[in-house]
């Protein structure tokens, strides 16, 4: 019987599916460092972002078929190796960029209406300090009108472009692999298959830089590299920009990012994910003009439900091959 480790947990339908399909699955995590000896046991490895499949462990668990990850990047696991090795990788790009591309909104209505700091302040100086606060946020902005900047432009970058669009919005993508895309937009409350049909055209990341209001990022990026997003970029920002991570931390310098903050040139940063995490930098945790999330971009109800299936249907599918 195929055994599969879902070694950072698994929505219950999915997990279902396979064991219908005759696999066993266990949901019990294994410590990252006991892995190397306990993964032994198992065929297949499904994961989040928690758990890293590196060149070691790959090199330890010679028996090992099929890599899964639940969500779009795969910058947790050693892709390109473990194929060499003859072992399958798959991964669910579709099933949790609606969940990504309404926390980046989150975020920026959070900034926008001073949420992070109201939300912090009220619960112990609300009596003292309400009216000062309330003098703060009422210097909120509206988006309608606003530029929103999309840098990439995959599933969630183009999910992003379509809660902009109907927020009235104007939108600037940069993205050097893609020249346009055809978005279909929905519109349930004008009925059944009530669809507008428009073309988005990529723009140079000088364009996007230099006049969106709001950027947000949807690239990859590997542990150790270089920040995309440093101070030179951001000194070609408008005034007042808002920046929003919820793809990769490292993609922004904190310490950049901190520095353009405390100089009132970036007005806000939207952050789901760190340099490191749990992050250290509590700077940037306790920073007033930061909203906060502990990376769950892709962890709603319905992505998980939608990730558990369709990383049942490619387990189940390799598996019969």
């Amino acid at each position: 019987m195929t055994k599969i480790l879902a070694n950072d947990g698994m929505d219950a339908t999915g997990k279902k599916m396979l064991e219908a399909s005759g696999f066993t699955v266990d949901t019990n995590k294994i410590p990252q460092e006991e892995l190397t000896q306990k993964l032994q046991a198992y065929d297949a490895i499904i994961v989040r972002s928690a758990t890293k499949v590196r060149k070691d462990l790959i090199d330890a668990c010679p028996g090992l078929k099929l890599i899964g990850r639940g969500g779009v990047g795969m910058d947790n696991i050693d892709v390109a190796y473990a194929k060499n090795k003859g072992i399958a990788v798959i991964n669910t790009p579709a099933s949790s960029s609606i969940s990504v591309a309404e926390l980046v909104f989150a975020h920026i209505f959070t900034g926008t209406r001073f949420l992070q700091v109201t939300n912090r302040v009220m619960p112990d100086k609300g009596d003292t300090e309400f009216t000062n606060l309330k003098k703060t946020a009422s210097n909120g902005i509206e988006l309608k009108g606003k530029t929103m900047g999309v840098y990439g432009f995959g599933r969630i970058g183009q999910e992003v472009a379509k809660i902009a669009v109907g927020l009235g919005m104007k939108v600037l993508v940069f993205d050097p692999y893609v020249n346009n895309v055809d978005l279909s937009l929905e519109l349930p409350a004008l009925g059944q298959n009530s669809r507008i049909k428009l073309t988005i055209n990529t723009v140079s990341e000088e364009s996007v830089i230099a006049h969106a209001d709001f950027i947000t990022f949807h690239i990859p990026f590997n542990e150790g590299d270089k920040a995309i997003i440093d101070s030179a970029k951001m000194s070609k920002m408008k005034k007042g920009v808002g920046l929003i991570n919820c793809s990769r931390g490292g993609v922004i310098s904190e310490i950049d990012l901190m520095t353009n903050l405390n100089s009132g040139h970036v007005a806000f940063a939207g952050l789901d994910v760190f340099e490191k995490e749990p992050p250290v930098n509590m700077e940037i945790l306790k920073h007033p003009h930061v909203s906060l999330s502990p990376h769950i971009g892709g962890s709603t109800q319905e992505a998980q439900n939608r990730i558990g299936i369709e990383l049942a249907e490619k387990v189940i599918e390799h598996f019969k091959k």
